[in-house]
């Protein structure tokens, strides 16, 4: 199959072409017909498999056939990052249409917020933005809703796991009743079907791989103690064979610490976290995109935030404590049909979350032996039961009534 089977219009086609986009992945495949017939979708698929595409090319489709223009899309994300990302996303592929599109986020100075402000209010096809600063511009007054077609939620298991299911209501009630309602999402949760059940009108369902890491990653682990795993990156990216490396921490307090031991044993990174203003994290990922930056760490913002492509190297210094969040991280590398490595350290406690992974993905990953000049590792015992103590009953006596414990 290739995108001329999907009838879109010339300018559009000629847009992928300038792009090298010939054919669809399988997500792409299974939404874009159901888009284009205006219904309602729950698309579920992994993370790196093309799902912005999938919603922006039919949505691009129809708003270079509308004669009169006006806000025809709302797309909302999780983060600022995923916001600029489609925002850029849309302007690649609007190279040869007259489509233009906003995000909207907050964590910028007041001149930002008056640039969306003009954009809003003088008009634009696509709006990109993060649940927080929509409704403080919808609080505004100037956005027109009513000629709006498509409203895509994207990425919405993080947007519900990061407290914004009542944001997602409210900016729902200023809609118009007959709009197509696209959800995009990494996993399909409980809660998930609860929200679609709220917005959605009998939507298409599709799934695509769900919960299961690209097939062109290279899955491994070693098991260590904390202090083992800084030397170990250093051997690692000492062969010089990474050109692209994201590890992840727990927390920004972690990314910070792991920074500076990282480059005080002359390894250039860069650490990425909330507490850096919109400008520097803007121009850290150009940066890194551009391969000024080899080794960006941060935490979980950038497990979904980013799309960078060429990316060979994801580490987990922590194991993280979601394990479809391991699936997340671990997309950075091995983008689309390419490869690419993921290594996890496990420490002891940590092991019992990592074999939750395993089980998830149904696979064992590959335990890599730690060098012997690192000393001793913890034994790989994940599923060994807690071995109870023996602690004598004791009878406690009050107002004659009298438990044993």
């Amino acid at each position: 199959m290739t995108f001329q089977d999907f009838n879109f219009a010339d300018s559009l086609l000629d847009s992928l072409l300038a792009m090298g986009y010939t054919k669809p992945t399988p997500i792409q495949e299974l939404a874009i017909p159901i888009i284009l017939s205006g219904k309602d979708i729950i698309a579920c698929a992994q993370t790196g498999t093309g799902k912005t595409a999938a919603f922006l090319l039919p949505i691009l489709n129809n708003i270079i056939k509308e004669e009169n223009r006006h806000l025809n899309t709302l797309i909302i994300v999780p983060t600022r990052e995923l916001a600029i990302q489609i925002d850029q996303q849309v302007q690649g592929l609007s190279y040869f249409l007259s489509v233009s599109s906003i995000a909207v986020y907050g964590g910028n100075d007041g001149s930002v917020w008056e640039q969306q402000k003009k954009a809003l209010k003088e008009g634009a096809d696509i709006v990109i933005a993060t649940p927080g600063r929509l409704i403080a511009q919808l609080q505004s007054g100037l956005m027109n809703f009513k000629q709006m077609k498509h409203l895509v939620l994207d990425e919405a298991d993080r947007m519900l796991d990061m407290g914004f299911n009542e944001d997602i209501m409210q900016i729902a009630s200023y809609l118009p009743k007959e709009i197509q309602v696209l959800m995009f999402s990494a996993t399909m949760p409980p809660k998930i079907r609860t929200l679609a059940n709220k917005i959605l009108k009998e939507p298409e369902q599709v799934n695509v791989a769900i919960s299961k890491p690209a097939e062109g990653i290279l899955q491994q682990a070693y098991v260590v103690y904390d202090s083992q795993k800084v030397p170990i990156i250093q051997q690692t990216l000492s062969s010089g064979a990474f050109k692209s490396v994201v590890i992840f921490a727990a927390t920004k307090e972690s990314v910070k610490n792991l920074n500076i031991a990282l480059q005080k044993v002359n390894i250039p990174s860069q650490a990425f976290h909330s507490d850096l203003d919109q400008s520097e994290r803007e121009e850290i990922l150009r940066a890194f995109k551009g391969k000024q930056i080899t080794v960006l760490v941060g935490t979980d913002i950038i497990s979904r935030g980013i799309d960078v492509e060429g990316v060979d190297l994801v580490i987990n210094y922590d194991v993280p404590a979601d394990p479809e969040d391991y699936i997340h991280r671990i997309g950075r590398t091995a983008r689309a049909e390419s490869t690419g490595t993921a290594i996890t350290f496990i420490n002891e406690k940590d092991q019992a979350k990592f074999f939750q992974i395993e089980s998830l993905i149904g696979k064992d990953i590959e335990k890599l032996v730690t060098p012997v000049s690192l000393g001793e590792v913890p034994l790989y015992q994940p599923q060994k039961k807690q071995e109870r103590k023996f602690v004598p009953k004791k009878t406690f006596k009050k107002k004659g009534f009298s438990r044993n414990v």
